[in-house]
């Protein structure tokens, strides 16, 4: 499954389903964002039971500042709708399938009682 480009509209849909969605934001003139695109698609081959979607900061600039893109390319995980991981810079392929492995292995009722944890205290 090829990557796919989202816009502002898609995305909240995109990441909110169930299942693993990675996000790569881009731009057309980043270097580093040009040598992570290839990496990236071929990863997109290899697991075709994941979401691998791109957002051109350029032509998406609202949802880019939403999100507090700062610097790109900047990888973002989302699994059933849970942001899960989120950091600016190209990874090497290796890095990207261990990142997959690591979303894949994540234990999402854990990472739920984390977060109701977590907004339990800083509510007040």
């Amino acid at each position: 499954m090829a990557t796919k480009n989202l816009t502002t509209e898609e995305f909240e849909n995109a990441i909110s389903g169930e299942g693993i969605t990675l996000v790569d934001f881009w731009a057309d003139w980043c270097g580093p964002c040009k040598m992570f695109a290839p990496i990236y698609e071929q990863a997109s081959e290899t697991h075709d039971d994941i979401t691998f979607a791109k957002v051109d900061t350029e032509a998406e600039q609202q949802l880019a500042a939403q999100l507090q893109i700062t610097a790109i390319p900047t990888l973002m995980a989302f699994r059933d709708g849970i942001l899960v991981f989120s950091q600016a810079g190209a990874l090497p392929a290796k890095s990207l399938e261990e990142l997959v492995q690591g979303v894949k292995g994540l234990d999402m009722q854990d990472v739920r009682k984390q977060i109701a944890e977590h907004q339990a205290t800083h509510s007040h």
